[in-house]
């Protein structure tokens, strides 16, 4: 078994099913008392919310790929970055490290070319939904149509992420919200939605949508447990 690194706390809300889920895998796969072989490094959420406010993406890469690099030299043999926004400074992070990591937009198309949808929906931070870094990733790479909400409807998943979901906070008035903007894509065509934001799957359940909601931190823990265990146990 591979010895995973994440590279959490942001927020620190949907890394703790990060590391729930990658158990829970490892113990169905492997029977018995068996757990997954894990190193967590969880940041400061605050200092990189601000980074990325005031657009200082090389200060955050910079800074995440210092903390991969001390996963790495602890023993982690592949890095998992429970953050779909901070997929944006991948490229520093990888850069950085002899070990993989694995990209969360991989894993989720993935997911998502499974199932045969094709049409997507896309929710997440506004930089995850207005910038080309994640898009291009489903698209280019995995050859899905990606259709993000209006304009208005981003700001209200931006919101809520950042000043509910980050925070603990659960609220029924969201959910309401959130099916209201799904609905909306539903009516642009998609097939499918993507909860591009590690914390959307903590207010959006599979009954919430009569499609598909592919939830990218189980997703993502998913495919970490799945290849660190490719190299037979210890």
């Amino acid at each position: 078994m591979k010895k995973i690194g994440l590279l959490g706390g942001m927020s620190w809300e949907s890394t703790v099913p990060y590391y729930q889920t990658v158990n829970r895998v490892v113990g169905e796969r492997l029977g018995g008392l068996h757990s997954a072989e894990l190193l967590l490094h969880s940041v400061d959420f605050h200092e990189f919310e601000r980074l990325q406010q005031d657009g200082l993406w090389q200060e955050a890469g910079e800074r995440l790929a210092q903390a991969a690099l001390g996963l790495e030299s602890l023993g982690a043999e592949l890095l998992v970055l429970c953050s779909n926004t901070m997929h944006r400074v991948a490229p520093q992070i990888e850069a950085a490290l002899s070990i993989p990591l694995l990209h969360i937009a991989d894993a989720t198309a993935t997911r998502v070319s499974a199932t045969g949808i094709r049409r997507v929906g896309l929710l997440g931070t506004r930089f995850t939904m207005e910038e080309s870094f994640y898009r291009d990733r489903l698209t280019a790479g995995h050859s899905l149509e990606v259709v993000v909400p209006n304009e208005s409807d981003r700001e209200v998943v931006h919101r809520t992420i950042y000043e509910e979901l980050c925070r603990g906070r659960i609220l029924e008035t969201s959910r309401a919200e959130f099916r209201r903007v799904v609905a909306a894509l539903l009516e642009a065509g998609c097939q499918g939605v993507v909860l591009g934001c590690t914390e959307i799957g903590l207010l959006l359940r599979p009954s919430d949508a009569p499609v598909p909601l592919f939830d990218t931190a189980e997703i993502h823990a998913e495919a970490a447990a799945l290849l660190a265990l490719e190299s037979p146990p210890t």
